[in-house]
This record gives C-alpha cells, sequence and structure tokens, in this order.
C-alpha cells in the first residue's frame, strides 16, 4: 500500500509546489474529522483525536452508525440537512456533552464532517455593527493605500492577531509587504519582498477556491486520520475543503523559523485573480471559531470589492484619456494620407496614447522615432527578434533578459511594447529602466536547504532583511496599455485597408483609361499598318507578273522572299488584331455548340484535303457538346487543329486524332499529333506570345496558343500540354461556363 505521507524521491525546490497537500491524511487538532458512506450514514474514516474530543477510544466509532455519535434525536435534523441541497450550512450538536460546530461537505464518494468545539457566538447586532464599521472605512478610503492600512487596523482590531499584513502578488507571484501593523515589540516587515516559492502555486490556487486559511497551532502534533486510504474507493481522502486539513511540514517549519505562533490569511481576490493576502501573525497559538473565519472571509471579500471599485476607478480614467488621444489619432489619419505622418507629426502623437519615453514607427522599411529610443540599427536587431513572436502583440518590462543586445540600451528601452499592423507595419513603445532597491525577507536565492533529520527540504531559517538591486526593469505595462494598443491597431488597419482601396481605385481608372487607349490603338494599328502593307502587296504582285523575267536568278529569289514577308506581316497583324479582341471582349455570347459540327467547319476552312493530302486526321465518335462562345470556339479549334496538321506534315504519315479523356476529374478534350514536338525548355513559354519553339522551318507569328489560352480562360478553363520532341504533342484542355 502506498502511504499518502510520502514526499516526492527527488529532492529540489519543485517539491514545495508539487508536495500533495490536499491528501496529506492528517488534520490539525482543533477539531475532529470524520468521514462516513453518505448512503448509510456508517462511519469508515475518523480523526484519532476523537478521543480526546468525543470521550472513547477513536477506533470504537469505525463501522457504526453515525446515530452512535449523535444520538438519535441529534440525527433526525442531521440527516434532513444532509439529505438537503444546503449541506455545507453549519449544523450546532452536542457530543460528550461539549458544544460542536459541525461542518459537512462532500468529497468524492465520501461525505465529510468537521467537529470543531463552538465558543461563544457574540449577539448578531454585534456582528452587523463590525461590518457596518468595515464598510464604512473601506468607503472613506481614497487610494489603495488607505484602503490597505484600514483593512490592517481593523483585522487586527476585530481578531486580535499580533500582526496583521497585507501582502501583493507581483506578475510573476513573488509577494510585496504593502501595509502592516503590529505589536510595538515586533520588527517591522513592510516593504519587504518574498519570493513565489514561498507560496505555491498550488497553494494559491486553494487560496481562491476555499478563500481562508487558518493554522491555530504552528507547534501542534497533526492528527492521524484512520484508516489511511477511503474504504469507499481505495483513495487517499482528499480533504482540501476541510477547515482541519493539515499544514505541510514545510510551511509550518517556515512559520516556525519565522517565530509563528498561529497563523490566519485570507484571499483578496480581484477580477477573479488572486491579487494578495491579508495575512495575521501571532506569536502563540490562537483559534478563530468557523463564524469569526466567516466574519475574515467577508471583510477580505468588502475590501476586494473596493479595492476592485478603485483599481477600476483609476483604470476608466486612464482609459478615457487614452480614448480622447486615440480619436485624435484617428482624426488624423482621416485628414493625412500618410499614416506615419499623422500619427508621428500631428497635434497628438502614437507615443502620447500610452505613457512611454519614446516610440517608434517601421512601415515600408522606413523608421519614424519620437523621444528616447534606442538607434535605428539596433532597432532593426530587435525588429527581428520580435518577428520571431508568435503574436501581434509583444511586451515585456524586461527585454534584456529575453533578447541579451537591449543591455546596451536598457536607459530607454528596458520595457518594450510591440504592436504588428502587419508583414512589415509596426509601432514601438518604450520604457527607460527604473533602477530598484527591493529589501527581500531573507536572501531570495537561498530557498531551501536538505534536511537530513526529517529526508526532505525545508525552507530557509533567516527573514532578515537583505537588500537587492534591481537593473534592466521598466515600469510593467497593464491590461489597459496593451487594450490601447489593440484598439489602435484596429484603427491603423481600417486607415491603411481605405487608402490602399482609394489606391487601387485609382489604378483601376488608370487601367481602363490605358485599356481604352489600347483599343484605339488596336483599331489605328488596323488601319495605320494595313494600308501600307497592302500597297506593298499590289506593288509586290505588279513587279513580279510584269518584271519577273527581267530579274536575275537571285533578283526573283529576293523578290520572292519579299512576297513572302509581306504574307507574314500581314498574317502578323491580324493575329494581333484577333489577340487585342479578345482582351477587349466585354463577354461571352454562351450556347450549345455541336462539337463534332464546328470541327468540320474548322477542318474545311484549313482546307485539309487540298493543302495537307497525306495527313490523316481521326474524330472520335459522339464528341460531347460545348457551352461557349461559338466564335471564340471556333478559334480555338482553329489554331489547334492547324497547327497539330502543320507541324505534323513532314512526318512520312502524318496523323491528327481529336477526342476525349478522363483527367483531372474531368471529361477533356484533346489534339495529338505525330509531329516534330515541343523542346522541354519551351514547354512553360509555349502559350506567350510571339514565342516559337521551331525556327523559320513552318510558317507563324507565335500568336496562335496565346490565343488559344486566352478563349480558354475567358471561358473559365484550362489548357496543357505533354510533349517530348520528335515525338508529336497532345495538348488537353476544358472550358467551364
Amino acid at each position: 500500500m502506498t502511504h499518502i505521507s510520502e514526499y516526492p524521491g527527488k529532492l529540489d525546490l519543485d517539491n514545495c509546489a508539487r508536495e500533495p497537500i490536499h491528501i496529506i491524511g492528517k488534520t490539525q487538532a482543533h477539531g475532529v474529522l470524520v468521514s462516513v458512506d453518505p448512503e448509510n450514514f456508517i462511519i469508515t474514516q475518523v480523526g484519532e483525536n476523537a478521543t480526546q474530543f468525543f470521550g472513547e477510544a477513536f477506533d470504537s466509532f469505525l463501522g457504526k452508525d453515525l446515530t452512535y455519535l449523535l444520538g438519535e434525536e441529534q440525527m433526525t435534523g442531521v440527516v434532513e440537512l444532509l439529505n438537503s441541497e444546503e449541506i455545507s450550512v453549519p449544523r450546532e450538536v452536542w457530543i460528550n456533552n461539549i458544544k460542536f460546530l459541525m461542518l459537512a461537505h462532500n468529497s468524492g464518494l465520501n461525505l465529510i464532517l468537521d467537529f470543531e468545539p463552538l465558543q461563544e457566538v457574540d449577539s448578531s447586532y454585534h456582528f452587523q455593527r463590525q461590518l457596518t464599521r468595515v464598510l464604512n472605512k473601506f468607503k472613506a478610503s481614497k487610494s489603495v493605500d488607505q484602503l490597505c492600512n484600514a483593512a490592517t487596523i481593523l483585522t487586527k482590531e476585530m481578531f486580535g492577531y499580533d500582526r496583521v499584513m497585507i501582502y501583493r502578488f507581483d506578475e510573476e507571484w513573488n509577494g510585496e509587504v504593502i501595509a502592516e501593523i503590529k505589536e510595538e515589540d515586533m520588527g517591522s516587515w513592510l516593504g519587504l519582498h518574498y519570493p513565489a516559492t514561498d507560496i505555491p502555486a498550488q497553494s494559491r490556487e486553494l487560496f481562491l477556491k476555499h478563500q481562508v486559511r487558518v493554522i491555530s497551532n504552528v507547534h501542534y502534533t497533526p492528527v492521524p486520520i484512520t484508516p489511511e486510504i477511503s474504504p469507499l474507493n481505495e483513495e487517499p481522502l482528499d480533504i482540501s475543503r476541510s477547515g482541519l486539513r493539515a499544514v505541510s511540514p514545510i510551511h509550518i517549519e517556515y512559520l516556525k523559523n519565522m517565530e509563528v505562533g498561529a497563523s490566519l490569511s485570507a484571499a483578496i481576490i480581484v477580477k477573479g485573480k488572486l491579487w494578495g493576502l491579508i495575512a495575521c501573525h501571532h506569536k502563540a497559538a490562537k483559534y478563530l471559531d468557523f463564524y469569526q473565519r466567516e466574519s475574515c472571509r467577508f471583510l477580505a471579500q468588502m475590501f476586494s470589492t473596493e479595492l476592485t471599485l478603485q483599481e477600476n476607478t483609476a483604470l476608466i480614467s486612464r482609459a478615457k484619456l487614452s480614448e480622447n488621444i486615440r480619436r485624435q489619432l484617428v482624426v488624423q489619419m482621416k485628414e493625412e494620407n500618410d499614416v506615419v505622418t499623422a500619427l508621428s507629426e500631428g497635434n497628438v502623437k502614437f507615443t502620447q496614447i500610452i505613457s512611454c519615453g519614446g516610440g517608434a514607427i517601421f512601415i515600408k522599411d522606413q523608421w519614424k522615432l519620437i523621444g528616447n529610443t534606442p538607434e535605428t540599427k539596433q532597432l532593426e536587431s530587435l525588429l527581428n527578434f520580435i518577428k520571431k513572436q508568435p503574436k501581434n502583440l509583444f511586451w515585456t518590462s524586461k527585454l534584456s533578459t529575453l533578447f541579451p543586445e537591449a543591455n546596451a540600451y536598457k536607459e530607454v528601452a528596458s520595457g518594450v511594447l510591440c504592436l504588428k499592423i502587419a508583414d512589415y507595419k509596426y509601432i514601438f513603445w518604450f520604457r527607460p529602466e527604473q533602477i530598484q532597491e527591493v529589501n527581500w525577507g531573507g536572501n531570495p536565492q537561498a530557498k531551501a536547504f536538505y534536511n537530513e533529520k526529517e529526508d526532505r527540504l525545508s525552507p530557509r531559517k533567516s527573514f532578515e532583511k537583505w537588500s537587492e538591486k534591481l537593473t534592466g526593469i521598466s515600469e510593467a505595462w497593464q491590461e489597459n496599455d496593451r487594450d490601447v494598443a489593440r484598439a489602435l491597431r484596429e484603427n491603423i488597419s481600417y486607415t491603411l485597408l481605405a487608402q490602399q482601396q482609394k489606391e487601387i481605385e485609382a489604378l483601376n481608372t488608370q487601367l481602363m483609361e490605358a485599356n481604352e487607349e489600347l483599343k484605339l490603338f488596336s483599331y489605328g494599328l488596323s488601319h495605320d499598318l494595313r494600308a501600307p502593307v497592302r500597297g506593298m502587296e499590289g506593288i509586290l504582285a505588279i513587279l513580279d507578273e510584269d518584271h519577273r523575267k527581267e530579274l536575275s536568278e537571285d533578283g526573283q529569289a529576293l523578290l520572292q522572299m519579299s512576297r513572302d514577308l509581306n504574307e507574314k506581316m500581314n498574317d502578323l497583324i491580324d493575329n494581333i488584331l484577333e489577340y487585342s479582341q479578345l482582351n477587349h471582349a466585354d463577354g461571352l455570347k454562351v450556347e450549345t455548340v455541336n462539337t463534332s459540327e464546328l470541327i468540320g467547319e474548322v477542318l474545311k476552312f484549313v482546307n485539309v484535303e487540298g493543302s495537307y493530302p497525306k495527313t490523316t486526321v481521326k474524330i472520335l465518335p459522339e464528341l460531347p457538346s460545348m457551352e461557349g462562345d461559338r466564335g471564340m470556339l471556333f478559334q480555338l479549334w482553329s489554331n489547334l487543329l492547324n497547327n497539330a496538321i502543320k507541324y505534323s506534315s513532314e512526318e512520312e504519315n502524318p496523323f491528327v486524332e481529336i477526342g476525349t479523356e478522363q483527367l483531372k476529374g474531368r471529361e477533356v478534350f484533346y489534339v495529338k499529333d505525330n509531329g516534330i514536338g515541343v523542346p522541354k525548355k519551351m514547354k512553360k513559354k509555349i502559350f506567350e506570345t510571339f514565342q516559337r519553339g521551331v525556327g523559320s522551318r513552318f510558317k507563324g507569328t507565335g500568336i496562335g496558343l496565346a490565343i488559344v489560352k486566352r478563349i480558354i480562360e475567358k471561358h473559365h478553363g484550362e489548357v496543357w500540354l505533354k510533349s517530348e520532341e520528335g515525338k508529336g504533342s497532345i495538348f488537353y484542355f476544358y472550358i467551364e461556363i
């Protein structure tokens, strides 16, 4: 069987944080814990000090009905309570002629009952007067300092502890005594800091849940619970909700080293987070009963409420100021075309929205610096570091600990808050170093040591004042600072987006104007180039007919070359106009086209039988119809078939095949030939204008496949090529309307 009192085998500073404080298996000595089966109220476990309080041997209660302890008369009311939804309501009972307060709660399969001797309770009027006085004192406080001082005074007056402190946590859970009242013969701990390990994470979590923790006698002997393991579930008993739960031996030793005899701690909770503690110490043993502890809990809650109110009031005041500045910045950004100028050179600057020593803006590879900042080269390096951070908002008050290079400029930038607007758009706020002299309650580095006698860690023994100078730390960035930065990010992003939209609209207008000019140029090209080309064609024809015989063989060859070049120029003008008209076409005249009939028309137009009598053209039957602009589809098939026929014409048995195939999850058309193929280096360029991979062997302008690609794009389709040089080509395409 595993004993629940065992500690982790590895002895290091994590032990304190990992100690199983909720199942220590023992209780304090000022009351008795009894665990029963809620189904039948049979007692299954009991604290061994039951002998002292109940007048019988503790093990005599095991296995007996709870009636054996409470009697028939009291048991009736207790059963009604335990079966109700208000199980946690305290109930007064008599046992062994002693008046007890019984506190019940469920823990898994177990019903746990805490029995504490009941002291004389003050009248309800006295309790009401106490709370009314507390409330009035808190309401009269004008600052957090006044509120904390009032809380210590009232707590000491109500409960009589020798020392009462307000203990506040920082961002790293180190604690500081910010208010204190004490007996005159005790040394002051006001202003002392304590490391986070003094109150480990699991202890802080319990304070959030249960809020008040009392240790009646630091020198008590822990009371075992018998049996150690619950018979109901064969697991250690979780007693984290019990007010009698024993105290960690490490914490007990810690209090003894501080010469504390008893303690009381009450949680100060602000916005759901543990802000700090009302910490009470007494030189001797001191017991507070349940009602007194409830009074302390109410006091801590009223303190927390008033503290939240004061912090919210201060936050609202700062937020209003920041909001006014942000609104002015928004106005400046609307009035100024350049965001950087609006943020940095207007009546209000972005550095005023958050308290800082200086700031920087990085947009479009340019820096704009305001106030005290690192140098530009240092900022470039810092920016590269921040770009690696996962979130749009980065902040730290200890930059040099994360980015050692920053140690060189910690005087101006120990703290940085950086807002990412978009890629290559960042805004920085910098806070200077605030050298702090921190007084610790003992050396924070000497947290614990190995105790051979106890075979565990022991806390430090010295709590004498230990001073440390902290450098490279700025004022911390508050939640409000981050909220303001995020709000500004939205404003800047919206402004940049609006500016980009204006720029796009202006460019679109320019593009439309250029498009119209290009259209006019195309028609002008038709008129201005066609006339001289046709004139040249006529002159060359006359020269050929009337004077060919007068020319030498070389002259006749030059004349033929001139006529060929003139013809090529005429074809080029036609293709350019054709391509231009595709780009400027306003829309498609969509209709259903019989593909086989359309291909037949194209083949007649190409005059395959007359011009290419050796070529075999195979058209697979039942080609699917096409939805599109018939004129454009004619151009599409005309260019593809003309290329296939032309570039296979030099083969011994030229062959062209037209059909469909299932590719890319759809039915696609293909035009296949056994011609010259396409060189590998030309495959990616073949659909661009004026790109040819065949030299002068075949006539052409290099625009045909560009026209094919453009027509298919207008029909929301795709075209691609499969080819190997010298082994033919297959052009695949599909259209979607």
